[in-house]
């Protein structure tokens, strides 16, 4: 490594390269759980018109789908925020892989020019790329793990209303069967939704810190 840290600069832009694959697989991820929020809410707009139906037996059930409809709405925005901030993230990790490169090819011609390109090079990779790049950085992976800390508690609430859905479907007399249905599927995407969730979860905070 020379005076002006461009070995590590080749490692930066490495370990930019893998932050920007890791990002991309997260927005997929995002994608499948946004369109899962939309097919509860159909579910749910559904189920209240069932519990109407139901009459007064359905009360209950009514009350959770429309809370579960609620919840597929909170949901969609938790997923927009991500969304923003994986973009954000890849922006400034393109900037950074960008960066690397031209450091690369300043180094080259340094080395070709007999040390002209020095004060070049040492202008370009100074503290501006690597502490402004780093620390903006650091701060968008804090605000991500919060926003999925927060996503994972709200999808747990609508695990729980899932759960309390399928109760009171058993109370629905004649509708009771359909309602159970319902609830049922509810429970099941929710579970697809959490798994999901793990799974971002996993790629983005273990694969980081491996």
């Amino acid at each position: 490594m020379n005076g002006y840290g461009v070995g590590r600069r080749r490692n930066d832009g490495g370990e930019a390269a893998a932050e920007l694959r890791r990002i991309v697989g997260i927005n997929e991820e995002i994608k499948s759980i946004v369109a899962t929020a939309f097919k509860i809410n159909l579910m749910a707009l559904n189920a209240i018109f069932l519990a109407k139906k139901a009459g007064r037996a359905a009360l209950g059930f009514g009350v959770l789908s429309n809370e579960l409809r609620g919840f597929s709405v909170q949901l969609g925005e938790q997923m927009t925020g991500l969304r923003q901030l994986t973009s954000g993230s890849v922006k400034l990790v393109t900037d950074l892989v960008k960066a690397a490169r031209r450091i690369r090819i300043l180094e080259r011609t340094d080395a070709e020019s007999k040390g002209r390109a020095r004060a070049i090079l040492k202008a370009v990779s100074g503290a501006s790329i690597e502490s402004s790049g780093s620390n903006e950085l650091s701060s968008l992976r804090l605000n991500l793990t919060q926003r999925l800390d927060d996503t994972w508690r709200l999808v747990e609430l609508g695990a729980v209303l899932a759960r309390s859905a399928k109760i009171e479907a058993a109370y629905g007399g004649a509708f009771s069967g359909p309602l159970m249905q319902v609830s049922t599927d509810f429970e099941k995407i929710i579970g697809a939704i959490k798994e999901s969730l793990e799974n971002l979860k996993k790629h983005y905070t273990l694969e980081r810190r491996g």
